[in-house]
Formats: C-alpha cells, structure tokens, sequence
C-alpha cells in the first residue's frame, strides 16, 4: 500500500456503527416519542438489551466510553437503584410476548458489581421482559475485577459470552496507556469462564497505540491466539483528546503515524488469519464455526454500537446513562451525565434526551452504508427491492465514485457496487460517501485506519 494512497483515505470519518450518526442527534426525540415507539412493538418482535455500567476502578487513559472513575460502591449502588427503574418503566411499556434474544453487559466496568448485584439485576430484567430460553448473554471483563464470587455470579447470571479487553500486552504499552493486565491474568479469567460453561470467548486487541511496535504487537497477538477465543476484535486506537481529555495523558509523539498503523493492521489480521480465522467486515476475526462468521457467510452480517454483530432483533434497547437504543422508527439516547439519569429515572422511568427519526432516505443510506461495512459491497438490484426505484439517487452517487475514482478502490460489476481488495481497508471512507448528513460538519471523527 503507496504512503499516497493512504494519506488520501485515512481522514477522519465515523466509525458508522449507527446512521444516522450519534452527533446528529437531537433534542426532538423525548421520552414521550420514545414511549410511543415502545408501545408499537408487538408480540412477534424480539429485543436486544444493552446496559450500561458506567463506572470503572481505574480509568484507562485510551478508553473513549463513557464512563467515571470510582474507588468507592455506594454510587454504583445508587445508580443500580435508578437501572431498575428504569427497566421496569420499559418493561411497562413493551409486549409481554416481544422476546429478549440478547443481552449486553457493557461500560465501563460491569464486572464491578458485587456479586448479589449482578443477580438482583439480572432477575429485574427477567421480571419485567419475556426472555427467550437460549438468549445470549455477554458481559465485558476487567480481569483485576474478577473474583471466584464474581465468576460464580456471572455463571448464575446465564452468561453464554465473555468478552475481555486486551489491548496490548507489552509493560510499556500498559504503563503508558494506564491499563495493567498480565497475560496470565487473562488466561485465567478464559480458564475459569470455560470452566464455569462460558461456550464462547472475545478478546479485543488494539493497533495504533503508544509505543506499540511490529514486534510488541506480534508477541501480543500470538499470546491472544494462545487463549483460543472464538472472537477477537482488532480495532484501531481512536485518539480523540478533544472529546476524552484523559487522553491528554498519551503523549502525542509516541503514537505511530499513519502507515504505521496499517502496517500493525496488516500484520495483526494476517496472523490471525493464519491461526484459522476468518476476516469478519473491517476489524473482527472469528472461527469458522462462529455464529458471526456464518452470518458473515450468509449475508446475514449486521453492525451496531458494539460492532459487527449476528443479532437481527426487532429492537435494540439501551438502558443506562448515555445508552443508545435503536427501534423501527429511529434512535434514542439516554441522559449520558449519571446524577441527571438518576433524577429522570426516579421521576419519570424514561431517560432519553435526544435522538432521532429515520427518514426513507436514512433508512436506504443506513442499509447502503451498513452492506459496505458488513460485505465491502451492495446489489442495486437488491436496493431497489428494499427501498424502491433508485432511492434519492445513491446508486448513481455509487455510479460517479466509482467513474471518478482513479485510485482503483472500488468498481462496478454488472448491478453490484463494490470495494477492491486495495480499497477494503478504506471502507469507512467509501461508506461516507453516501453519507448526507457529513457536510453538516457536526461531530469529529478518529482516522480511518
């Protein structure tokens, strides 16, 4: 890959784990909309839960979550009082028949909880939504969190999926990015969830970080490889100080440049590729006999705010402060600052303070955008099925880049638009392309690889 090509593609776009994107959002979208949402989904829908955890006991200086360092319980507890609440006011307004599918644990810090937290929280759920016998469970790791108690209470719990953040395993690394994990403590968090029934393991591993090399990120990604897991995430450091002022702390001179980082991007995925994974849209590897890489071979491949998914639920509904929830008419997000979540949840149940409804033409470049991230290409044919007769003229948007670009990272073929092998790394550009609402110039964005 030329140093040209990827200055020229490497700005900074959204990661389009949603479109529209989060900073589009609005204050128009209120409780009251989203009450009427949840009220339209009926008895056949099934429901994706997300719930958000946002407290950690040490705050990794990459991390860009929201989130709040705490050495103390008492605010934990008091925001699991304001989570039930808020459950049970969804809960309320949702079909008792609409099923949960899938569950998502995520922070921050949800391993934190004490163990008879993490039940209590789970049996809310359960009380005020209809579960599905074999819904999936997963719930993010911090290995300095875990205790036999905990891992007990996770296995209680039903989690079917662990999902651990690596990063990197280098001390330097670590040190600098404020994040201290040994190799053997994550092996032994693998160790005891497969011990305990957990049938499925995700590692995440980062490029890009400071003072990552070929060498450090190579012994890290044989050392994760060792482990076995079924999933590894492989994503790019988003360095975005103006947005998470704790990563001031990283030292700008000590993070590669940018053909830097595509050489770690390459290296990692191609020894991964070569323990038997199989490359899963821009950033996630899996075994063959995955569920995401089936979905992936099927066409079935979805993306949300957790990433590449195989979960096709009606309904995605983001409980916690600062979750976002997707349903049929649009988006939602939750107060993000903890204090004020807390108030709306002991007033009124419902959290949310901005969003957005999709319009035809969100909804035909959200399903364009999401083909390019999930499969590198879309069928015009097949668009046109979905959303009718060349819809607010994307596919001759997809016609004039294809003509004008010179560079040779995509191409059309027949009824099919689609990225070459020299441009898949670049998706999340091509993906902007059609995307309307860029030009705004809301919202700053990390590089694209």
């Amino acid at each position: 890959m030329s140093e040209k090509l990827l200055e020229k593609y490497s700005g900074a776009v959204p990661r389009y784990t949603s479109y529209p994107t989060a900073p589009h959002f609005h204050e128009g979208v209120s409780c009251g909309i989203y009450a009427q949402w949840l009220g339209k989904l009926g008895d056949s829908d099934n429901l994706s839960l997300y719930l958000h955890i946002p407290y950690c006991d040490r705050l990794c200086w990459f991390c860009a979550c929201h989130t709040k360092h705490t050495l103390k319980y008492e605010p934990i507890a008091s925001y699991l009082t304001s989570l039930k609440l808020e459950i049970a006011a969804v809960g309320q307004r949702i079909s008792r028949n609409a099923r949960v599918t899938a569950v998502h644990f995520g922070g921050g810090s949800p391993t934190m909880l004490k163990p008879e937290d993490m039940i209590d929280l789970m049996d809310c759920l359960r009380a005020a939504f209809n579960f599905a016998e074999n819904a999936e469970i997963s719930v993010e790791m911090d290995p300095n969190d875990l205790d036999e108690p905990r891992y007990d209470a996770l296995a209680a719990i039903g989690m079917t999926r662990a999902s651990l953040g690596v990063q990197d395993f280098d001390p330097k690394v670590q040190k600098t990015i404020n994040r201290i994990q040994t190799f053997e403590q994550t092996r032994s968090v693998v160790e005891a969830v497969r011990a305990r029934g957990v049938r499925s393991v995700n590692c995440d591993i980062l490029y890009g970080l400071p003072y990552q090399s070929l060498d450090t990120l190579a012994e890290t990604v044989r050392s994760i490889i060792s482990l076995d897991p079924d999933r590894i995430a492989l994503f790019g450091y988003a360095h975005v100080p103006w947005m998470k002022k704790h990563q001031t702390m990283i030292p700008d001179e000590a993070l590669p440049d940018i053909v830097e980082r595509y050489r770690q991007m390459t290296l990692a995925g191609d020894m991964l590729v070569a323990a038997g994974y199989e490359a899963i849209g821009i950033d996630h590897f899996a075994k063959p006999v995955d569920s995401l890489a089936v979905a992936c071979s099927n066409g079935d491949l979805k993306r949300n705010f957790q990433g590449y998914t195989d979960d096709c639920a009606t309904a995605l509904i983001g409980l916690g402060a600062s979750s976002i929830g997707k349903l049929p008419q649009g988006y939602v997000q939750n107060m993000p600052a903890t204090g004020e979540y807390q108030r709306m949840a002991e007033t009124d149940g419902l959290c949310v303070v901005r969003g957005i409804e999709l319009s035809d033409d969100d909804r035909a470049r959200a399903w364009v955008i999401e083909r390019i991230m999930c499969d590198f290409a879309f069928d015009f044919a097949e668009l046109e099925r979905e959303f009718g007769r060349d819809p607010s003229g994307i596919i001759a948007e997809a016609k004039l880049f294809a003509a004008q670009n010179s560079d040779g990272i995509a191409q059309i073929k027949g009824q099919v638009f689609s990225l070459t092998e020299a441009g898949k790394p670049f998706a999340r550009t091509v993906a902007a392309v059609f995307d309307s609402y860029l030009s705004t110039g809301k919202g700053r964005h990390s590089v694209a690889v």
